[in-house]
């Protein structure tokens, strides 16, 4: 390690999105004069390729660091339609989702982190070097901590050198844009599984102002590169036409189309959260549920853990000790969960489990609900659930 002038800043956060911003307020709920920089090379608001979905756990986390009201002025959805071929089951949510254009949810939270009072700065990260005293971003920036909430491409991941990167790994590709909502699709969160490689399905979730989030996502693979729409023959067209089968007249007068990457959460977590003095939250750590793509839950619950494991390591003097203390909080809320989810992920690459799953749900309100808890929350497969499955490929 070389010299470097003692950190200008206890906390700095690469990403001022979901999990950057939950990350500064958690830091400042734990100690409010710690000097906490948000930097993102984008001026929100911003729009970020997203199904837009707010799941209630989302707002519980925020909640328990003071912040409510984020999602005020949008419509709650309680109804939900799961469909693959001729099976199709549609429930009644146990608690509501929203559907909130990122362009709007990430800077009303990014705005609560600012009351709190985080520093916000533009800049777009390049490179990083740990020091005995500091963390030294791009040669101008010093930290106690930091903590990279830079989204699936993270420059901090990278700097970090961590095996096994999201690049790497398994994937998907999803494209997403906004559409009138249907008449059949008004007050629904509608998904339909398609038949290429799974996790695959279309999508349309009503926003409540006319208007609905609109798109389809499959499976990318291992080996195909990362860059544009394209990977693995996966082209923009394909994509669109994709949608439109699953749903047909969903991209009717469609606008703002937009792809993007998502690394899938594997079995566990820990190899991708190091020792020392970084850590990595939310996309940035590969974690996106490998059934859904959903992403936001795991955002703001682990920004918030980094959070406070930032604040807590700065408190005692040692912010070397941060990433096995972070590192140690994820897996405490999440590893049995990624199990389950990595489980059940492998699963429904069967087409019959699908239909089964799709049945059981239909016959069994509990089950539906454990469906939606293991997809949109931090659910597990529970006994039940294996029960109907089985009864339903029998």
């Amino acid at each position: 390690m070389s010299a470097a002038p003692e950190a200008g800043w206890d906390v700095v956060i690469c990403g001022a999105g979901p999990a950057g911003s939950a990350a500064a307020l958690a830091a400042l709920d734990r100690a409010p004069d710690l000097r906490v920089l948000l930097v993102d090379r984008a001026t929100f608001p911003r729009d970020k390729c997203c199904g837009d979905g707010i799941a209630p756990h989302v707002l519980d986390v925020l909640g328990g660091l003071g912040v409510r009201g984020l999602v005020d002025g949008w419509t709650p959805l309680r109804r939900l339609d799961l469909s693959h071929g001729d099976q199709g089951v549609e429930g009644r949510l146990a608690r509501p989702v929203w559907v909130v254009p990122r362009e709007v949810f990430d800077a009303r939270l990014l705005g609560r982190a600012v009351l709190a009072g985080a520093d916000v700065t533009r800049h777009r990260v390049r490179r990083l070097r740990t020091t005995q005293d500091a963390v030294v971003l791009d040669e101008t920036i010093t930290a106690r901590v930091v903590i990279g909430a830079d989204g699936a491409h993270s420059a901090v991941r990278e700097a970090l050198g961590v095996l096994g990167t999201p690049r790497h790994g398994r994937h998907a590709l999803a494209l997403r844009g906004y559409a009138p909502t249907t008449a059949v699709h008004v007050g629904r969160q509608v998904i339909r599984f398609g038949d290429r490689p799974q996790p695959s399905y279309a999508w349309a979730f009503d926003r409540g102002d006319g208007l609905s989030n609109v798109g389809y996502g499959e499976l990318a693979g291992p080996s195909a590169p990362t860059g544009a729409a394209g990977t693995a023959g996966l082209s923009r067209e394909l994509l669109l036409s994709e949608l439109e089968r699953l749903l047909p007249g969903s991209t009717r007068d469609g606008t703002a189309w937009r792809a993007h990457h998502l690394p899938l959460s594997g079995w566990g977590w820990g190899a991708q959260q190091p020792d020392g003095p970084v850590l990595l939250a939310g996309d940035a750590a590969g974690l996106v549920n490998p059934m859904t793509g959903e992403g936001i839950f795991y955002a703001v619950a682990t920004g918030a853990l980094a959070g406070r494991a930032a604040a807590n390591a700065v408190i005692a003097g040692r912010p070397q000790d941060a990433g096995a203390r972070h590192r140690g909080a994820v897996r405490g809320l999440l590893q049995r969960h990624l199990r389950h989810t990595w489980s059940a992920s492998r699963l429904i690459r069967v087409p019959r489990v699908v239909d089964a799953g799709i049945r059981a749900a239909r016959r069994d309100q509990r089950v539906f609900d454990d469906l939606v808890e293991l997809g949109l929350g931090d659910g597990l497969i529970t006994p039940r659930l294996v029960a109907q499955l089985v009864r339903s490929l029998g």
